[in-house]
């Protein structure tokens, strides 16, 4: 009795209130599974039972599986098998019981925790934002494996619970209630337990689940009906548009849901355990669990910030109103968070704040926030052409444009605007920081501060310390960056830092394969194939050609400045042959001149531009499969080099950067993880026949490898 409480009322109700052990989370582990079964044996032995009410003590409802368990298991096919069908029999136990269950649900109830709540005759819910029920399993690379896809099927029909299985959608209480995942909502929590007994007591002989009664139908129509059949006909191809066949998990699912109408329920039951038991092993579960949970875990946890008081920024200023300035003024004032956004002129400064008028115009559009809220956020954003208007900020963000120059006259004017206490960020991409801070008054409270376009959508930040930094610094930029609900990476510093310098080698590999011949449509459709989001030409028009002409000649400048080659973007060859080449043809990209690798007609779809022959060096006939794996395989060589050279401080880093920022393919986990799902030998195998026929800048150290945490094993 140590996972859970046990109180029968006058009435014959039994309250089970689970409660775990020292831990802060219910979750389907070993202690659970025991007390899960001695619950069904005394419920079986008890008199007068008249009903059960399924509750919990901690904060949240039920937590789901536990994720350090399914990560360290190794059971084969069969012991996998057994001990799902163990963990879920529970569940079928309890909704046969001859007495009406509801789970009273006070918080998240996920996954397992929600499949517990669908063994129930009624859940209830209680108003409050963080009590979201659903079955998130998809985005762990893993599948509602007790229960969740075949009942939650049978709950709502397939048409309706199709969308939240393969999207893994949490729902709050009334957009739960409105999707039939909950029957009822409660003000409080104290309303929760006597709302369950109030309808127990109400419905003495509602014990039967409607999917064990003789005259049970689909909601929306059983297998042989017309919709039914025609949804089951053209999902396939749809969801392969979207995963582009790359995750195992939504196929899975999507089969068992279909199927599980055309079966009887247990044998669905025992499908659906099987088609876990497939994904548990998988790489790419262990790559989503890695990412989407213990990465994301590791740092909204802050367990790279630095000890100490927390810090609240009351008022910020960003110099420079363009794409970025203006996207980070808004991310700042979308929060709650007073900024100051200054350029040379005041009409410049208002332009950038009207960035963020069509952001809460859209927002309320769509019904995101009202027209009152809106106009909240945009009061506070102050448009000023006055250096003195940034005088007490806590935080100033300099974020013009990428010119050394430039940036060392606004650092040195901007930075005495700070309170005392404040720090300086730059927005650079590639500048060093060590560099940029010998211009500010203060070196240690210089910081680098790297957000990605559009800012708005990329929820993300590289924070980059450069050798003056102060830890004071760090701790309050990791601040700043939570504060604005963004995620932080934190890097040392070096030119390009970690993300544009591996997002560089992405680029530079397209226009590598269009010297070697490669068809352009090939090189992009190959991007797609493997997971990432945009070909490296068509990425390279909208980052813009003619910044990447300027970013090479402003080191080139740094160089000369500092009296050192650093050899920053040495391998990027083809990038500085072909792209001052086209900045040379009116071809600096899509915002420039309308076009670069592709051209933009007006109301039409673009097109490759047909020009881009010339640049072909030799027609090496390269393969299919060496096309994807250079594009990928040079990413994930330069992580690994950022990560052996210290730039990078940890492989969470690495891996949640170069998924949200870069855009490496999610489904393996990120970089490094990537290195991790192939296995040290094959990964090294295979760079290593990549430099013999393409270069050197495949090439990888047995040194570069064993700087991965731990060892780096093949995957089983």
């Amino acid at each position: 009795m140590a996972e859970y409480h046990w109180d029968k009322d006058a009435d014959g109700i039994v309250t089970v209130t689970f409660d775990a052990s020292g831990k802060s989370a219910n979750t389907m582990n070993a202690a659970w599974v025991e007390a899960m079964e001695e619950i069904v044996a005394r419920l079986r032995a008890e008199t007068r039972l008249a009903g059960v009410v399924l509750a919990s003590a901690k904060p949240t409802f039920f937590a789901g599986g536990d994720l350090s368990d399914i990560v360290a298991n190794r059971l084969g096919a069969d012991g996998l098998f057994a001990m799902i069908e163990r963990n879920k029999a529970p569940f079928r136990a309890i909704e046969r019981l001859p007495v009406p269950v509801v789970a009273a649900i006070n918080g998240a109830a996920l996954g397992g925790g929600y499949e517990m709540c669908l063994s129930a005759n009624r859940r209830i819910v209680v108003d409050a934002p963080k009590a979201v029920v659903g079955l998130p399993e998809v985005t762990l690379g893993l599948l509602p494996g007790a229960g969740g896809i075949v009942r939650l099927t049978a709950l709502i029909g397939l048409e309706r619970a199709l969308p939240l299985l393969l999207e893994g959608t949490a729902l709050a209480p009334q957009a739960a209630l409105a999707a039939g995942l909950v029957d009822e909502i409660v003000p409080t929590q104290a309303d929760l337990v006597p709302a369950a007994k109030a309808w127990i007591l109400a419905h003495p002989k509602a014990g039967a689940q409607p999917w064990d009664r003789s005259d049970f139908r689909y909601p929306g129509g059983d297998a042989t009906s017309p919709k039914i059949r025609q949804i089951a006909m053209l999902a396939p191809a749809q969801l392969v548009a979207r995963t582009r066949g790359l995750q195992p998990a939504p196929e899975r699912i999507l089969d068992l849901a279909v199927n599980s109408m055309r079966m009887g329920f247990e044998s669905a039951l025992r499908a659906e355990s099987r088609g876990l038991a497939g994904l548990i092993p998988s790489r790419e579960a262990k790559a989503a669990i890695s990412l989407g949970f213990f990465g994301m875990q590791a740092v909204k946890s802050g367990r790279t910030r630095p000890e100490g008081e927390r810090t609240a920024f009351a008022r910020a200023g960003v110099i420079g109103a363009g794409m970025m300035g203006s996207g980070i003024a808004w991310a700042q004032a979308s929060r709650g968070l007073a900024t100051v956004l200054k350029d040379v002129s005041l009409p410049a400064a208002e332009k950038g704040k009207a960035v963020s008028a069509r952001l809460v115009a859209k927002a309320v559009e769509r019904g995101q926030m009202s027209p009152e809220q809106g106009a909240g956020r945009l009061s506070l954003i102050a448009p000023t052409q006055d250096d003195a208007d940034l005088s007490g900020c806590d935080i100033l963000i300099e974020a013009v444009f990428e010119d050394i120059d430039l940036k060392r006259s606004v650092i040195a004017e901007i930075f005495p605007r700070l309170r005392a206490d404040g720090i300086f960020g730059s927005n650079t991409s590639t500048l060093p920081i060590s560099v940029l801070a010998d211009f500010a008054p203060d070196p240690s409270r210089f910081i680098g501060l790297h957000f990605f376009s559009p800012v708005d959508k990329m929820k993300i930040v590289e924070i980059i310390v450069g050798r003056k930094t102060s830890t004071i610094t760090l701790r309050k930029a990791y601040d700043y960056v939570q504060q604005i609900g963004y995620l932080p990476i934190v890097v040392n510093d070096s030119r390009g830092f970690f993300t544009s310098r591996v997002f560089g080698t992405f680029m530079d590999e397209g226009l590598q394969l269009l010297r070697d011949g490669v068809d352009p449509v090939v090189i992009e459709r190959a991007a797609w194939a493997v997971g990432m989001p945009v070909g490296p030409l068509a990425v390279h028009d909208e980052v813009s050609l003619e910044l990447s002409r300027k970013a090479i000649a402003t080191h080139r400048t740094l160089d000369a400045m500092l009296g050192v080659e650093s050899g920053f973007g040495a391998q990027n060859t083809a990038t500085a042959s072909i792209v001052p080449q086209m900045c040379e043809l009116g071809r600096r990209g899509r915002n420039w001149d309308g076009r670069g690798f592709y051209d933009y007609p007006a109301g039409g779809a673009k097109t490759v531009w047909g020009g881009l022959s010339r640049f072909v060096a030799a027609a090496r006939n390269v393969p299919v499969e060496d096309v994807k794996d250079r594009l990928i395989y040079r990413q994930a060589v330069e992580t690994l080099r950022c990560l052996s050279e210290g730039v990078l401080r940890t492989e969470v880093d690495g891996n949640i950067g170069s998924v949200l920022a870069i855009g490496f393919p999610r489904h393996t986990g990120g970089a490094l993880q990537f290195i991790r799902g192939v296995g040290r030998d094959v990964f090294k195998a295979r760079c290593d026949a990549l430099a013999a026929a393409y270069g050197a800048r495949f090439a990888v150290s047995a040194a570069d490898l064993d700087r991965l945490d731990g060892s780096v094993r093949a995957a089983a």
